[in-house]
This record gives structure tokens, C-alpha cells and sequence, in this order.
């Protein structure tokens, strides 16, 4: 894996660690029952999105 590749991943991480962070915030925040459960399953997929990429990023490092 490149140098670039890895800023790649490393940005994509920042970026789905902040989607969740946002995703977290709105769920405790929205009286909406329906639409607290949507969020709170989108920062569900994220997490495990950055989970993934983490999870590929060790693997590397592994071999």
C-alpha cells in the first residue's frame, strides 16, 4: 500500500468517525422517535464501516 493510499484510509476513518460522532449527537437529540431510530442505524453502519476499514488497515500492518 502506498503512502497515498494510506492517507486515503486514514481520511476515510476521520470521516466516518465524524459521521458517527454527528449520528450520535441528532439520535439523543430528536424527539422523532422514527427518525432517531434512522439515525441512530446509520451511525450503527458507519461504525461498523470504520470498523472495516480499521480491520484492513491492520491486516496490512500484519503481513
Amino acid at each position: 500500500m502506498t503512502q497515498k493510499d494510506l492517507l486515503y484510509m486514514e481520511d476515510a476513518i476521520k470521516h466516518e468517525d465524524n459521521f458517527i460522532t454527528i449520528c450520535d449527537y441528532y439520535a439523543k437529540i430528536i424527539e422523532d422517535k422514527s427518525l432517531k431510530a434512522f439515525i441512530s442505524n446509520e451511525g450503527k453502519k458507519h461504525s461498523k464501516l470504520k470498523q472495516k476499514l480499521l480491520n484492513v488497515l491492520e491486516d496490512i500492518l500484519n503481513e
